[in-house]
């Protein structure tokens, strides 16, 4: 896969039969996938965060499909109806729907929300004004008993709304049966970031943000999975100049569109070696446990427990935070904000905290949005940051 370690450049290219290639046609590749099983009777159901558990949508034989805007084209539109000060990925999401420009959302059958953040819930009324969205109700006290059977009995009631929404019944070896085709996308995809531990890795960690789908448990992408791992596993000869900085990223998820950042620290000597986000590990780390006796519950065990920082008290992050850490040696903490992610950006407190005088190396915090005015500005303060590594 890659002949020039940490460049994550290759003979493979972009083009051919090898999983570069493929997950650059990421998005032609779903709606193909989409289109097919649309045309097969199976219902597209829209999502828009990892808290919604795809292993049930699955069990009711219909295809989960993100729906997360990453484009910065879309959020004029949306500001016609949003505020301004409002979220980048909400924005953009919107702004798909204003448009009629996201063909997957044009071709729900139904939208799925979650009360994580008070700009998303705002927003889903203003969408379920012209479209079927059903939003679950996200406790958001971790650690509470009560919160935890109250996420129990909503997915309950989801399972519920699919089975008569699909004129469908939702057996228990039907989720289980998904649980294990979800398991076995994050067991690869974990392999894949664990390769990112390797003092010249073999590929970069925007090529690794470019693994993955905006489909889940298409048996095509487990193919390219397994086949970037083979290639992984092949001996090298590095002919890189000099380590780049190894760099732990934290903080919102990057969209598919929205990845200017952690192009920018690749870009100027930095190699981001795990990414704790949304878009990278935090939805990966846990499995379900397709054994358990109830599988609704091992499902809320597995997505409950997810660190998002909607959760009080958010403990878990830093835990997170702690592992990658140990794991992946990093020697600096870069936390990104999109403005207005208010929940992140008051965490920034406590994740500069455990950076400095925790794990001891230093750390920036990135607050931008999707437009790329302020690329030059950030450019400056990574490679600032870079040279504060190097010369510690």
């Amino acid at each position: 896969m890659a002949d020039s370690c940490c460049s994550g450049e290759s003979s493979d290219a972009a083009a051919g039969d090898t999983p570069r290639a493929w997950f650059a046609r990421m998005i032609p590749n779903c709606l193909a996938y989409a289109t097919a099983a649309k045309a097969e009777g199976r219902p597209i159901v829209g999502i828009l965060c990892e808290y919604t558990p795809r292993e049930l949508i699955m069990a009711a034989g219909a295809v989960p499909v993100c729906l997360c805007g990453g484009s910065a084209d879309m959020i004029p539109a949306a500001e016609k109806h949003l505020p301004a000060n409002l979220c980048p990925l909400i924005k953009s999401t919107f702004g798909y729907h204003v448009e009629r420009a996201n063909p997957f959302l044009e071709m729900a059958d139904l939208v799925v929300g979650e009360t994580t953040c008070d700009g998303k819930k705002k927003m889903y009324e203003l969408l379920a004004e012209t479209r079927p969205v059903y939003v679950l109700e996200l406790p958001q006290k971790v650690d509470d008993a009560d919160a935890r059977a109250h996420w129990v009995a909503e997915l309950r009631k989801f399972r519920a709304f699919l089975a008569e929404r699909f004129s469908v019944t939702i057996p228990d070896e039907k989720i289980r049966e998904a649980a294990g085709a979800m398991n076995r996308e994050r067991a690869l995809r974990r392999r894949l970031a664990d390769a990112m531990a390797a003092d010249r890795p073999g590929l970069t960690g925007r090529r690794l943000l470019n693994f993955k789908s905006s489909i889940s448990g298409i048996e095509a992408d487990f193919t390219q999975y397994e086949k970037a791992l083979a290639l992984l596993a092949e001996p090298k000869t590095c002919r890189g100049n000099g380590q780049p900085v190894r760099v732990l990223m934290t903080g919102v998820p990057m969209a598919h569109g929205a990845e200017r950042v952690l192009e920018i620290i690749e870009g100027h000597g930095g190699l981001v070696v795990a990414t704790e986000s949304c878009t990278g590990v935090k939805p990966i780390v846990d499995d379900v446990d397709v054994a358990a006796a109830d599988p609704i519950e091992a499902l809320a065990e597995k997505y409950f427990h997810l660190p998002c920082s909607v959760m009080t008290r958010n403990d878990r992050r830093l835990d997170l935070l702690r592992l990658l850490a140990a794991r992946f040696r990093p020697e600096c903490v870069v936390e990104l904000i999109w403005q207005a992610c208010l929940t992140y950006d008051v965490e920034t407190s406590r994740v500069r905290r455990l950076a400095e005088d925790e794990l001891g190396i230093p750390y920036l915090r990135i607050e931008t949005d999707y437009s790329p005015s302020d690329s030059a500005r950030i450019a400056v303060r990574v490679e600032a940051l870079f040279e504060t590594v190097r010369a510690a």
